[in-house]
């Protein structure tokens, strides 16, 4: 990344706002017209990006793409309709290829097979070292097929290579590790009663489960999903993000490589409103599971609801506070904060939007925030050093520009970015506002995009109050080196993650979900199963019994 300063020129308004009119030589773009600066007068140096870096040639991926049909019972077929949709490359926004797109009448043969292969085949009826081998050897071709897998990703999602093939498949591969450990470890209890009877509880698989999955982390998400569906001897229905469908088919024909049954694990890619409403109010699903939107989370629901009552998993929505205390390491605080807000272009559902800052440190904090963001390497994210790529496709690039302006527009103070980044594609500069105070947009809304607000506040009281006044629940960050802060804010915050000097740590048996509008249900660890078991009682009378 290239930076340039350039000088602001302009002219006060009646509102006590700078109209600005120029930067440099140039023309300024409208939508800073209602910025506000922290200078004393209607002049002031500031950073811009330049677009230098996104000019150059970008990399071919380095990968076939061999699956673009539906996989139902075990076979790769075309949509019912016949129809395709494009999924896109969010670097140039052009086609990658073309995907079946699913609709009612492929989740209904989907459905099918999952029913006819939990009811009929061998998967429910497998001893349960039979499955536990099946995902293990499942686990070893995705180690195999790593570097591919990775690239798909890439190519189809945006993030960058690095982060996919360092962090994201290597956890993958843990996950259903893990999954594959509990297989053989689930089970009932024996239960002392009131009388002469033997109570035992048993621990059943629930059936077809139908699963909805995002476009930020698609492999990551099919293995929070698919993961405990199959320990627990489920059979699956799975719905992609029509945005990012190629990584699931890929891993869903090494799955049957691996030894599983048709039927087993079906794939239909869709949009939402045709074939996930279709799934989400299926009569023949047991049990759904949707990550996304706190919206789409409700109508999901409500389907689920309307239709035979399935028992539904929602992992939605967040605006996580990032609290950086007046005792915090300035530097680490800002790295660490920075990493919460931008990690995968800040399409994260628990990133930390809410950076609160102690008055003690927030000036100082504020500069190297800034500071920070400017380095930041947007570009091809298959270039190594790179370290932000496109935002997923031209819908979000487009909404998070809203709420940059938004920012704007509500005298929050723009330190830099707030543009696009290049002239193709869906890069956004990184940005950092500071001045936001609580009822702005930008500091309610989840933006989903590389976008930080700085808060600042005085005591833990305040901070508190202010950090839970908002409907999302998912987690939280803090940073300081005083215990007892540590441990009352731990406590105090209604979010199901606390992270303490740390932020985004995603161990497969760390449980994952949210409080109030962030979900319902957790992902991950042992509370993961019980999302796809049903427990039954079983009494029996004894006779003459040794002992009760």
């Amino acid at each position: 990344m290239i930076e340039e300063t350039h000088f602001l020129f302009g002219e006060y308004n009646k509102k006590g706002t700078c109209n600005l009119l120029q930067i440099g030589n140039k023309q300024l773009p409208k939508f800073y017209s209602t910025a506000t600066w922290r200078s004393s007068g209607c002049r002031r140096s500031i950073h811009r990006f330049s677009t230098a870096a996104a000019a150059e040639e970008l990399i071919t991926p380095p990968v076939q793409i061999n699956y673009t049909q539906n996989l139902i019972n075990g076979q790769f077929v075309d949509a019912a309709s016949g129809k395709t949709f494009p999924t896109y490359d969010p670097r140039t926004g052009e086609v990658i290829a073309h995907v079946a797109e699913g609709d009612a009448e492929d989740i209904n043969r989907a459905v099918a097979a999952a029913r006819k292969a939990f009811d009929e085949g061998p998967w429910p009826r497998m001893t349960a070292y039979e499955r536990s081998r099946i995902l293990l050897r499942f686990a070893d071709l995705v180690e195999k097929h790593s570097d591919e897998l990775a690239a798909l990703e890439t190519w189809n999602n945006g993030k960058p290579y690095e982060q996919a093939a360092k962090s994201e498949l290597p956890l993958l591969i843990r996950l259903f590790h893990y999954y594959a450990g509990w297989a053989d470890k689930i089970h009932g209890l024996t239960v002392p009663a009131d009388g002469d009877y033997h109570v035992q509880t048993l621990h059943e698989p629930i059936g077809v489960a139908g699963q909805i999955i995002p476009w930020n982390f698609p492999l990551v998400m099919f293995a929070w999903k698919v993961g405990p569906a199959l320990a627990c001897g489920n059979t699956i229905v799975l719905k992609t993000a029509e945005q990012t469908p190629l990584t699931a088919l890929f891993v869903a024909k090494l799955f049957h490589e691996a030894g599983l049954p048709p039927g087993v694990l079906n794939i239909v890619s869709g949009y939402g409103p045709t074939a996930g409403a279709a799934l989400a109010s299926h009569m023949d699903v047991d049990k759904l599971a949707f990550t996304g939107s706190t919206d789409t989370g409700k109508i999901v629901l409500e389907l689920a609801a309307r239709s035979n009552l399935k028992p539904v998993t929602l992992e939605l929505g967040g605006k996580s506070p990032f609290i950086v205390c007046e005792d915090a390491d300035v530097d680490k605080a800002v790295e660490l904060a920075h990493f919460a807000l931008f990690f995968n272009q800040g399409q994260c559902c628990c990133a930390g939007s809410r950076t609160y800052v102690h008055e003690r440190v927030h000036d100082e904090f504020i500069e190297k925030a800034k500071a920070r963001a400017l380095r930041r390497v947007v570009g091809d994210p298959f270039k190594q050093g790179v370290e932000q790529g496109p935002q997923i496709d031209s819908e979000q690039f487009e909404k998070v520009l809203r709420y940059i302006r938004s920012g704007i527009e509500s005298n929050a103070t723009l330190e830099c970015g707030g543009d696009r980044f290049g002239s193709k594609g869906y890069f956004i500069q990184p940005t950092v506002f500071s001045n936001v105070q609580d009822d702005m947009l930008i500091a309610q809304d989840e933006i989903f995009g590389p976008v930080q607000s700085i808060f600042k506040f005085k005591d833990l009281d305040e901070v508190i109050r202010r950090a839970n006044a908002t409907r999302y629940g998912l987690a939280a960050g803090v940073f300081t080196k005083n215990l007892d802060t540590a441990n009352t804010l731990t406590r105090a915050l209604r979010a199901g993650t606390i992270w303490i000097n740390c932020f985004d740590v995603f161990d497969a048996a760390i449980p994952f979900g949210g409080y109030k509008m962030s979900g319902i249900g957790r992902e991950k660890g042992i509370y993961s199963l019980h999302n796809y078991l049903q427990v039954k009682a079983v009494i029996t009378p004894l006779k003459k019994a040794a002992w009760l």
